[in-house]
């Protein structure tokens, strides 16, 4: 079998990358993921503080720093999607007693919602599956999980993106901000 016809096949592009572009993504990760730590530091207890950055944070820094114009990580769908797949995993937790049923439906609902909403955002998946299967602490908060942790930490990753984006003139977030400028893809 032809190697390029593999490539091709798992969807691997054969364009080069720019290097200063996977710095700076990387960088805007880190400062995105450090914001997120920060604040959930002054906003819930010390004790508690890391346990609540939630996983799917990590997942969202790497769209809004890797990819700030694609349609996946505008505002809207990183806010509502994390926020709706958040409000219907604490329901599926609540109300279908069986755990396996419950992780199911949360992503399948989730997923259905945000499409409807217009706001898919992929890492609301984790974010979903998160509020059913993360243990006690995470069962205890009931609702609350939808605004601490779910809502602080993602009003606080979408505000670093668009800290970070800023600085670079070609990579503006929103992506309103680059048409505005007319500089998407520079």
């Amino acid at each position: 079998m032809n190697m390029d016809v593999v490539l091709k096949f798992l969807g691997i592009e054969s364009q080069s990358l720019s290097l200063k572009e996977g710095i700076i993504s990387g960088l805007g990760g880190f400062a995105g993921i450090a914001g997120v730590y920060l604040v959930s530091r002054v906003f819930i207890s010390s004790d508690m503080a890391t346990f609540f950055i939630v996983a799917s944070m990590g997942s969202s820094a790497v769209l809004l720093f890797a990819s700030p114009h694609s349609q996946l990580t505008q505002p809207w769908n990183v806010l509502a999607g994390h926020i709706i797949s958040a409000f219907v995993g604490v329901s599926c937790a609540k109300f279908i007693g069986i755990e396996l049923i419950a992780a199911a439906a949360s992503v399948g609902i989730s997923i259905t919602a945000m499409y409807f909403a217009r706001c898919v955002h992929p890492p609301a998946g984790a974010t979903t599956i998160f509020a059913v299967i993360g243990g006690p602490a995470v069962l205890e908060l009931g609702y609350i999980y939808v605004f601490a942790p779910i809502l602080i930490n993602t009003l606080v990753i979408i505000g670093m993106a668009i800290l970070f984006n800023v600085l670079f003139s070609w990579r503006r977030y929103p992506v309103y901000l680059a048409n505005q400028r007319g500089s998407v893809g520079g």
